[in-house]
């Protein structure tokens, strides 16, 4: 019998996928990350520029995730394309996202907005950014402005993702595959505070609504001897982001590689086997780390359910995606049978798209020609969807 005939999920588990608004729409001509992109001196191998176009596209890409088998889709809302100057909102861009809401329920997709990720508006992040002394209240100003797509029947609202990421991208932070640097304190804080305004804030907008944020969890492995240095190293990296998931709904998990950590000189390091394989994007792979993952926000979160709302493989092998998801899956079954509360699963993600900087690593079920946009599932996209559960509400 083969492992995944041996992990099934229950009746009403979230099933489908994840996708970024920058990553896959094209020309967000008003994003902080467009002008870095574009910038004479930029650090970036490669631009976003059209990207796959999936502000055209989406339509057809929806129709390919539920045709698959798949019941949810998590989807990003491009703040700099609702404000793209300060005070001034597009209600056609209001419209654009509402569609996709509309669109993905028709077609039994269960729609889960994120509301940022990792892009800013130009004239915001120009003007300080998440240091600016209004930034909370700011972005509950876009949280208000989006109200009429959040109207459009949706269950769960993802307000950040990957906070801790966010603030690691603060102190200049940009290759992550050596393992994490201390997220900056001052934007820490700012997400705390951040996160639990809007999820007031969506409560009063939206009292059904279910809240949480996806938070980058790696599998952190210690060494022996660097048993005792174990909490102080995750606590600013990603638990006390979790932490302040005790109040949510739920809480995400975006999980895709271990991080193994030896004691030298009384600190924490991270460290790779040199004979570790690694994925396209330098991490090892190491698809049980989603299990571990899972099981360490627990500790930390209680009974607060847990989705994982990103979890995949960067390779052009796919294989070995079909390979280490299954291995990812049955990890994750394991720790639900140890009695983790573990209320879904979406996978990173449904197209190859860009990937901060360069297109080389891919992640996607579906293949995208970058000539002509044309979609090829790929083999994993049907064996996925055919793992799905049955649709009943949790």
């Amino acid at each position: 019998m083969s492992a995944m005939a041996e992990c099934v999920f229950p009746p009403g588990f979230l099933w489908g996928t994840s996708l970024g608004a920058h990553q896959s729409e094209g020309n967000n001509l008003a994003s902080d990350w467009w002008a870095i992109e574009t910038a004479p001196d930029s650090p970036l191998p490669e631009p976003s520029g059209d990207a796959i176009d999936g502000y055209h596209r989406w339509n057809e890409d929806l129709e390919l995730a539920a045709d698959a088998g798949m019941h949810d889709f998590r989807f990003g809302i491009e703040w700099s394309r609702i404000e793209p100057a300060d005070g001034h909102w597009s209600l056609a861009n209001v419209q654009h996202y509402r569609r996709i809401i509309d669109r993905a329920n028709e077609l039994g997709l269960r729609p889960l907005p994120t509301l940022h990720h990792f892009t800013l508006p130009l004239w915001f992040s120009r003007s300080g950014g998440w240091r600016r002394p209004d930034a909370v209240e700011r972005f509950l100003r876009y949280v208000d402005a989006v109200a009429p797509v959040l109207d459009g029947g949706v269950e769960r609202i993802e307000t950040i993702n990957e906070p801790n990421i966010v603030a690691v991208l603060a102190v200049g932070a940009s290759d992550l595959s050596a393992g994490l640097p201390v997220p900056d304190p001052e934007v820490t804080a700012v997400m705390l505070e951040l996160h639990d305004a809007v999820r007031v804030r969506l409560k009063s907008n939206h009292p059904a609504v279910l809240t949480g944020w996806g938070v980058s969890v790696q599998d952190y492995q210690p060494d022996p001897d660097a048993a005792p240095l174990f909490d102080a190293y995750v606590h600013p990296r990603d638990e006390v982001f979790l932490a302040a998931s005790r109040g949510d709904d739920w809480v995400g998990v975006q999980a895709y590689t271990r991080g193994r950590l030896k004691n030298v000189d009384g600190h924490a390091q991270p460290y790779l086997d040199p004979k570790a394989p690694l994925t396209q994007t330098g991490w090892e792979n190491y698809p049980n780390a989603l299990g571990g993952a899972v099981r360490r926000t627990a500790r930390v979160v209680g009974d607060v359910p847990i989705i994982v709302t990103e979890n995949g493989i960067a390779t052009a092998d796919d294989d070995e995606r079909i390979r280490f998801t299954t291995q990812a899956l049955t990890s994750l079954r394991a720790a639900m049978d140890d009695g983790i509360d573990v209320r879904g699963y979406l996978h990173w993600s449904l197209l190859d798209n860009y990937e901060w900087g360069t297109w080389e690593p891919t992640f996607g079920l579906i293949a995208v020609d970058r000539a002509t946009f044309n979609r090829r599932p790929k083999p994993s996209l049907a064996w996925l969807g055919s793992l799905a559960p049955p649709t009943d509400q949790l």
